[in-house]
Formats: C-alpha cells, structure tokens, sequence
C-alpha cells in the first residue's frame, strides 16, 4: 500500500476531511470566533474622497485650495411654497426659513459664521454719496407681505445671492450648510430633519448635496448589508433545498458562505484597515463564489450517492472528479480580483486583495469544511437524501430539459455558431456606445428624498454641486527676485545721476531676507530697508535717505503690483469668464470676486446700475474692496480671494454632478483659455467635490479596464497550463469572452452609464464566467478518454455534470435578484448583473462549447489522447 505521505497534495487534504471530520469542523469554528473577535474593532470611512491616494496631485490641490479658501463641505436645504402668489417671500415662509436658519447654527457640526441663508446675509445698499450701507437682509422676520418683498428686491439686486440663495421665480429659498467634517453629513442633515418635522404649512423642504448623498449612501449601504445579505442567503437556502431537499446537508454550504465572508472582514479589519464602501461589499461578492463550488460538490454527491450506496467513497470520488476543476476556478477567480490591486485607488486595492483571499479560503473549506460535514451528517439524513433524489420532481423536469439539450447541440451547432456571431457583433456595438459617466447622488433610487431633492432643487436654483475654478499668479520669478531687479534699475538710476551708490548695502539687504522661508523674504527685505532708512536718517545723511526712502516707495508699490486680484485687469477677465461660462448653459450659476467688486462699486456710485461694473483703476477696486470689509460678513471675501490677492476662487453651481456634464464645463473651459489667454503668470487649476469625483472615478474605471484585461490574459496562461492545450484552453475563455462582450454590449445598449458598481463587477464577470466552462471541459475530457465516443460523452456531460451547471446557475441568478429590491442603485446592479452573469456564462457553457467541441473534435481529442 502506497504510504499516506507519498499521496498528493489534493488527496491528502480529501484524506484528512474523511479521516478527522470533527478537527476539521472544529478548526473552522475556532476560525469564525477569532474572526468575529475582531469586528468590534471596526474603523468605517465612507468618504468617496478617499478612492484617491492622500498624496494624489487632485486631492492636495483640492486640499489646499479649501485651506487657503477657508472653504468648507456644504449642504444643501431648500425651501419651496408652490402655493402662495409669492413663493417664500410671504412672512410666513421667511419666518419658518429664519427659525430654520437659526436652529441649523445650532447644531454641532456646522461652521456657523459661514451658514449661507437670507437670515445671514447682508443688504448692499447705496447709503449717501459715496457711501455704502450694509444691514442684515433679514435680521429678523418680516411683519407684513410688502416686507417680504422688499426683502425679495434686495436680494435680487446681489449677484452672490440671487439665483444661489433665491430662485428665480422666487418660489423658493435656499440655505447653504457648511459642515466641519463630510463623514457628519448625514447625522446634520437627520438633525436638520427634526427640526423641519416640527413645521407645519405650505411649504416642502428639501435636503441634498454631495456631501450627504456620499454620507447617507455609507449608512444605507452598511443597513443593506444587514438586509440584503441575509435576504440573498435566505433566497439560496430555499432554491437548494428545492434541488437537493435535506436541510442539514444544505446548510453546510450556508455556513461555508458565511465563515467566509466573516473571516475574511474579520481579517481586514484585525490588521487594521478601514472599512470603505468598497471593502462593505465584499460579503456580497463571496457568498456566490463561496456557494458555488459547494453546489458542485452537493449536486455531484447527490447524483452519484445512490449508485455508490458508501458516503465515504462517494465523498472521494466527488472530490477527486471536482478538486481540480474547483481549484482552478478559484484560482482564476482570485486572480481577476488581485488584479485589482494594480488599480491606482487605495480602497480597491484593498477590496480586491481581501475578495480574492476570501475565494481561497472559500475553496480550501470547501474541500475541507463540506466533505467533513457530510461525513458528520447521521445514516438517517444521507438515506433520506438518497430517497429524495430519486424521486423529486426537479430531477424529472431538469434531467428531461438537460437531456435534449446534448444531442441539439450537435444537430445545430452550426445556427448555434452564427447566432453567436450576431450575438457578438450586436455587443460590439453596444460596447462601442459606453459612456463612463457616474454621480453619487444618482447610487440612490429615483424615489429617494435625496433625489427628489436634487431635482427639485436644481430647477429651482443655480445648482446645488460646487466646483471651483482657481487662478494663481505664479510668475516665471520669485516675488523676492522682481523686487531686487526692480530696485537695482532704480540704484543703477541714482548712480549714473550722481547719486549715492548703495549696491553694497542692497547687497546686505537680499542676503539677510534670503536667510528667511521663502513665504517671510519679502517682508524681511521690507523690514530691512526699513532699518536702513533709521540708519540713515539717525546719522543725518539726507541724499542716503531720501534714496532709501524711494527703495521703500518702490518696494510697496511693487508688492502692490504683485497683488494681481486688485487689478482691473485681472478681474476684467474673470468676469469676461463667469460671463462666456453663463452663455454655453453649462454652469447654472458663478460667483467670484469680481461680483463683490461690482456691487459694492455700483452702491459707491449712488446705486447707478450703469456702475455695475469693475473700477478702472487699481485704486478703485482698493476702495471697494476697503468699503466691503465693513460689512456684517467681511470673511467672505476671503473666500473668493487669498489675502495676498494672488489668488482668486470663481465658484462655480452646477445643476448636474454627473461626470460627463463636468468633464464638458472642463472641455469648454480648456477651449475658452486657449482662446482667450490669461494675464502673464496666471495659471489655472480645478477644485471641489463635482471635480475630484470625475478625478476618482476616472482613475478607478481605466484602472479596473486595466485590470481586467490583464486578468484575462493571465487567466488565459492559466487555462493552458491546467488543460496543457492551446485549442481547450481558448475554448475555456469562450463563455467568458461571450459574458463580459455581451453583458457590457447591454449596458451601451441600454444606454446605461458605465460607473463605479459596473467597473467593480467586471472582475466578477471574469471569476465566474470561466468557472462553468472549467467543469464543463474538464469532465468532458475525462469522460471522452472513459467512452472514446464523442455522442457517448455528450450524453453523459448533460447529466451530472450539466445539471450541477445549471443548478448553480439557478442558485445564483435567482438568489441574489432580492437586490433588487434595495433603494440603493449599486446593489440593484450587483443583482442584476449576477443574473445576467450566471445565465449568460451557463448558455454559453451548455450551448456553445459542446458545438464548437463536435466542430473541433477530430483536433481536441486527438490531443486528448495523446495525454
């Protein structure tokens, strides 16, 4: 007798699950608590920001600019009244909008110095002769209807406030929420609810933006989890009862399922990494691969257990029939998914190294964990199983539909073939037609209150997503290198006229300010003309001094030069922007510096509309800009510009944040700047959530397109070397290639976008599509060496072996459809692209390779037995 150490690996591992069934059990118990240990330790982030790298170059800028800007996440809450003849503006409305208002600086959470509302802003009004007046807009609620629409004329006449804060038909009313943290969003936003329950009247309330569309969709997600999830297990414990009808043989691959998925997160989460809204769906992706060889294993073991009549060597032959075909199925599913660990997003990385660990595990316990438990079951349940078998209803139903199906094949493989063909041609073409487009205020159903809202509101305003457009004056020198080439001219002036010669001396100046960081050297220069100038005027050398005294002039005049936002110039063009982008529809609305600039100029120029305009001179804007800091709200113009005024902020409301809709304003913002050139030195860059989003998704779409067609080639190395053939391996990619061109050929088809849950879902098609056509083949050529006879071997591969294809197929595709039923987008399309997929690779599996095998089998059977 061979010795039990010189077996192979596989059969010393179907030994061990036979031979100590109880430590096998055991061990994989023991694997669920330690795992289960660990989920209180559970770290959640489900910031989408968080799809890019902490160091990626969008996200730093986007960083910085909200730092430099003082700029903070918003909310959206809207107010409408449909109803009355004035919209809000009657003082009822104004009352509820005020006490909203009010309640909302309350909660914690929200920057209140900058909540945006008609009960926060000021009134810019002409108050005499060069004179500007700034009062609350609506410090306190109005007492009659003609207050409430002097309310309404004075905002309309503030660009930052019309159309952002009021609608145009005045019908409804908005307020902007500034939140500390994004993660807060929708613990605001349901606070925010609260007080809104408590009104009562005409008018409707409203609550979105991206902020708590992202936030509220982690929340949902993970109470999916906790629904969807089981609801799913629920679906598959019921369909494979009906296939195999013994409920303790059935729940081993239940509990195979859920060991999987809980070791597998309980490991994520012990070694410390965040749960994000990639990695929460990872149980969903597991427990159909988890399932599926167990159905095999069930499915071969209820077929051959009544002709072999002893569990254990039912058990053997099951395993040695399967084991092969289940490894390489979890090995080129693992592979699709650790693919994904190339991708340049952090958290799918991680998915994808977590969801291909978790397919290992699944296959060891499956070779494990469900032939020990068989072994466990008591002679009752097995004879039981056995009596079932032969007489349910599903054998007679399946075994008939199947048996047709072998000989049909061969009859018709050639309409078979050419209906493939359109098949592919049709999906081509939809492939063609894809469009990478996304939103997340769109991962909710139609009937969600967030988008409700969002269509609501952005009917009704300028648009409740923000991008931000900012100009920087980067000059092709330093400021310290102008102002030294500025004052050497100067020097050089004085000498040739006579004067006193100071290079020495300027000398010592730049060398102390070089000493200094490089955001202190203009000011250390400053400070040490200064000294210079005590110096000289102390020792009474008045020709020094007085040259000094021009150094200083000189420099403050630079500095001020190089405050380009306080120029005509630069904010002429800004407007000539806000204007172009106003014109292509593409922007609902912008507010920037320059409208600051305009209001406060017209209300200088006794609220003349004609002096709507920017001042002509550096001065001008100065003044303006000195008259605005004596507002109520002096802050905000920080918002739109830096202190030093070298650079501005144009914000931007769209009333789309789908990808496509952003990626055109950046398309005809490109166009608009190569057309019309900005002043020397500014450069140009983006910022804000509309705009990191298309940066993220883009980078995870071509990122998972990457992956996958590496995955395929991969998988395709592998099919070669399990089958040690060229034409079986290509016909093991078949199913797969048929899945994924025609899956996504509907998409285009259909004209649905192709987003974040399709791209995660390729993988998957991979993993599961290849896995029907393993078993199919595999079994196909053992069976052929066994018969020599190609009609033989068809007529046994539509038995056994096709009716566990089949009834997986069933068992996924019909399980998972209770997903559909979720009000979240992502999981609708996790269950509907399961079905497409399992029925799809299955058609293809049952119809197109036993056609071309009978076109093909002079070829790949005579390789066969050459093996």
């Amino acid at each position: 007798m061979i010795g039990r150490e010189a077996l192979p690996l596989h059969d010393r591992i179907i030994e061990l699950s036979i031979r100590h069934p109880k430590t096998v059990v055991l061990t994989t118990a023991v694997l669920l608590v330690a795992a289960a240990s660990m989920i209180p330790r559970i770290s959640i982030d489900t910031d989408p920001e968080n799809m890019l790298p902490a160091d990626q170059g969008a996200r730093v800028f986007h960083n910085k600019v909200k730092a430099d800007f003082t700029l903070y996440d918003m909310i959206v809450v809207g107010v409408v009244n449909d109803e009355d003849a004035d919209g809000v503006f009657n003082p009822t409305s104004l009352t509820r909008i005020h006490e909203l208002t009010r309640a909302i600086e309350q909660i914690d959470g929200v920057v209140r110095q900058d909540v945006l509302s008609l009960a926060t802003v000021d009134n810019i009004s002409q108050g005499g002769p060069g004179v500007v007046r700034f009062e609350w807009l609506m410090q306190t609620p109005p007492g009659s209807r003609a207050d409430a629409r002097e309310i309404r004329s004075a905002a309309r006449r503030i660009p930052t406030i019309d159309g952002t804060l009021l609608s145009e038909d005045g019908r409804a009313a908005a307020i902007y929420v500034p939140i500390v943290a994004k993660n807060e969003s929708h613990r605001i936003a349901t606070e925010i609810q609260q007080v809104i329950s408590a009104f009562e009247g005409d008018e409707r309330y409203y609550i979105t933006g991206l902020p708590v569309a992202e936030d509220t969709f982690g929340v949902e997600m993970f109470k999916q989890m906790g629904i969807a999830a089981p609801l799913a297990g629920l679906i598959i414990f019921l369909l494979m009862w009906f296939f195999f009808r013994s409920v303790a043989l059935i729940l081993a691959p239940m509990i195979l399922a859920m060991v999987t998925a809980m070791v597998t997160m309980g490991l994520l989460i012990g070694l410390g990494f965040t749960v994000h809204i990639m990695s929460s769906m990872i149980p969903i992706f597991l427990m159909p691969i988890a399932v599926v060889d167990s159905v095999h294993i069930l499915s071969e073991f209820a077929d051959l257990y009544p002709r072999v009549g002893n569990r254990e060597k039912t058990i053997r032959q099951v395993l040695r029939n399967l084991f092969t075909p289940m490894y390489f199925t979890s090995l080129t599913s693992a592979v699709g998914f650790a693919s994904l660990a190339l991708a340049p997003i952090p958290p799918v990385r991680v998915f994808g190294v977590f969801v291909a660990v978790g397919i290992m595990l699944a296959f060891l316990l499956t070779v494990t964990f469900i032939p020990a438990y068989i072994i466990l079951l008591n002679d009752a349940r097995i004879a039981k199983l056995s009596r079932d078998h032969e007489t349910t209803g599903e054998e007679r139903w399946l075994a008939r539909v199947l048996a047709r199906f072998g000989p049909g094949t061969i009859g018709a493989s050639k309409a078979i073939l050419l209906a493939t063909i359109v098949v592919v041609l049709v999906s081509v073409f939809g492939i063609t037609r894809l469009q990478i487009n996304d939103n997340p205020v769109r991962w909710f159903r139609p009937d969600h209150p967030i988008r409700v809202a969002d269509r609501v509101l952005n009917k009704h305003f300028g648009g409740t997503y923000n991008a931000f457009l900012v100009l920087t004056d980067e000059p092709a020198v330093d400021p310290l290198t102008r102002l030294d080439s500025h004052v050497r001219s100067l020097l050089e002036e004085a000498a040739t006229t006579g004067g006193p010669n100071l290079h020495s001396d300027w000398d010592e100046v730049i060398e102390l300010a070089t000493r200094e960081p490089a955001d202190d050297r203009v000011e250390a220069l400053v400070e040490a003309t200064y000294l210079k100038l005590d110096e000289a005027t102390d020792a009474e050398r008045e020709a020094i001094a007085e040259l000094w005294s021009e150094i200083l002039v000189a420099l403050e005049g630079a500095q001020t030069g190089g405050q380009l936002f306080k120029t005509p110039k630069a904010l002429g063009y800004i407007e000539e922007l806000q204007a172009d982008l106003q014109r292509s529809g593409l922007v609902g609305k912008s507010n920037s510096l320059s409208d600051i600039v305009k209001t406060v100029h017209r209300e200088l120029r006794d609220g003349d509309a004609d002096f709507f305009t920017i001042p002509a001179s550096a001065g001008g804007v100065a003044q303006t800009l000195l008259t605005y800091q004596s507002s109520h709200r002096p802050y905000d113009l920080w918002h739109f510009v830096t202190p030093d005024y070298r650079s501005a902020n144009v914000w931007l409301q769209l009333k789309s944040g789908d990808n496509q809709d952003m990626v055109r304003v950046l398309e005809h913002v490109k166009g608009y700047l190569t057309e019309n050139p900005p002043p020397e030195g500014i450069v140009v860059d983006w910022a804000g959530l509309t705009y990191l989003n298309v940066v993220w998704q883009d980078a995870m779409v071509n990122g998972m397109l990457r992956a996958l067609l590496g995955s395929f080639v991969i998988v395709f190395i592998m099919m070669l070397v399990l089958f040690r053939s060229f034409w079986f391996g290509l016909l093991a990619m078949l199913p797969l290639s048929i899945t994924i061109a025609l899956i996504y050929g509907l998409v285009g088809l259909v004209g649905k976008d192709y987003d974040m849950p399709v791209a995660v879902l390729s993988s998957l098609t991979l993993g599961l599509s290849v896995d029907f056509a393993i078993h199919f083949l595999q079994r196909a050529r053992t069976i052929r060496r066994e018969t020599g006879n190609w009609h033989q071997t068809v007529e046994r591969m539509f038995r056994e072996p096709a009716r566990a294809i089949t009834r997986n197929a069933i068992v996924i595709a019909i399980g998972f459809l209770p997903l559909l039923a979720s009000p979240l987008v992502p999981y609708n399309t996790v269950g509907l692209f399961l079905a497409a997929i399992m029925a799809t690779s299955c058609l293809a599996t049952l119809l197109l390779l036993p056609s071309v095998m009978g076109l093909l089998r002079s070829r790949l059977f005579s390789e066969v037995s050459a093996l």
